[in-house]
This record gives C-alpha cells, structure tokens and sequence, in this order.
C-alpha cells in the first residue's frame, strides 16, 4: 500500500529533522541554544535554502516538496528516495517515543505534541523578531504564574500547618531579585 500525501510530508520532515541531528553531531560535541541557532543557519546553507525556510519547515508551515527532498538528498549524500521512507531514529528527531521497547527517548522539556511545538515555535519567533521586549513580557508573564500568590487575609489556607509558616519573603519582591539576576541580551550589530 502508497503512503498518503501526509505521510510522504511527515516522513520527509522526520528525516529532514534526521538529517539536521546528523549535522549538528557532526559539527559539535555539547550544543546550546546560541550554538544551535548558527548551526541551524549553517545548516539551511548546507541545504541551500535560506534560513527562514528552514524554520517554516520545522515549524511545519511548509512541506518538503518532491524536488526539495531530492535536493536534501543530493547534498547531504544520500542515496535517492531516501527522504520518502521512514529510517530507524526518524522519530526520535521529530520528538517521539522510540520503538524499541517503548521506552521514552525525549527529553522531559521536549514538547510532546503538535499544541506545544507549535506554542515553543509561536514565543521563539517573538523572541527571534523582539528579543528584549519578548524577554521582558515573557519574564512578567512566567512571573505571575510561577510566584504563588500570598494567601488573602480574609481566607485561611487549606493546610493548618501552613497557617503557622510564616511567608519568608514578598512574592513580587522575590521576582523582581530573580528579574535583575538575568542578563541582559547583546545587542545584535
């Protein structure tokens, strides 16, 4: 049986995404984030598209078209065909669950679903577009979800030994100290 049209995509981009870890292996021991985002770039030259295309690819905005996979293919020496069938460690790249023995392979921060790539992509494209002003929101936003509120007078707290742990430090004060601790970004030239 041919696999449909969204299986030939989603197996282009998990082999797209393969092709991308090989890369990066390949070029570092210990990539971080900065690391990643020049590799990302090299990479897309490697591939001889431009940047942005890259990231609607694995944002999954765009589709791996029949002539792109051949060019991926060509230069990243691979046989052709390679990009339409599915490879041992194709899922691993796109994020999910290893066949063998059903054991999770992701990292615990990785995103799990198609909801929270596309929310991880949405705040990296803010970020990449306005870094300072999405560090800032991103930061007030985190902060009033992360901080738990202080318990209203008027209510008292569910668990009687909390009534007797008095609250070390004001919430907004705690995360206005943890504010100042992180680095401001470089200013791009």
């Amino acid at each position: 049986m041919q696999p449909g049209p969204r299986d030939v995509a989603q197996t282009r981009l998990d082999n797209a995404l393969l092709l991308f870890e090989e890369f990066v292996r390949s070029t570092v021991k210990d990539p971080d984030a900065a690391t990643l985002r020049g590799l990302e770039r090299r990479f897309a030259e490697r591939l001889q598209i431009q940047p942005s295309y890259w990231s609607q690819i694995k944002s999954r905005a765009r589709q791996i078209g029949e002539r792109l996979a051949r060019q991926f293919e060509q230069l990243c020496h691979k046989p052709a065909g390679w990009m339409d069938q599915p490879h041992p460690h194709a899922g691993l790249a796109a994020g999910r669950t290893a066949d063998a023995g059903g054991a999770d392979a992701r990292p615990a921060t990785a995103p799990q679903d198609d909801d929270e790539r596309f929310i991880v992509g949405l705040v990296l494209t803010y970020y990449r577009r306005h870094p300072q002003r999405a560090r800032t929101r991103l930061l007030d936003l985190l902060g009033e979800v992360l901080v738990e509120p202080a318990p209203a007078a008027d209510t008292p707290p569910a668990d009687p030994a909390a009534q007797r742990k008095p609250i070390a430090e004001d919430p907004h004060e705690l995360w206005t100290r943890i504010q100042a601790g992180v680095a401001p970004l470089k200013r791009k030239r």
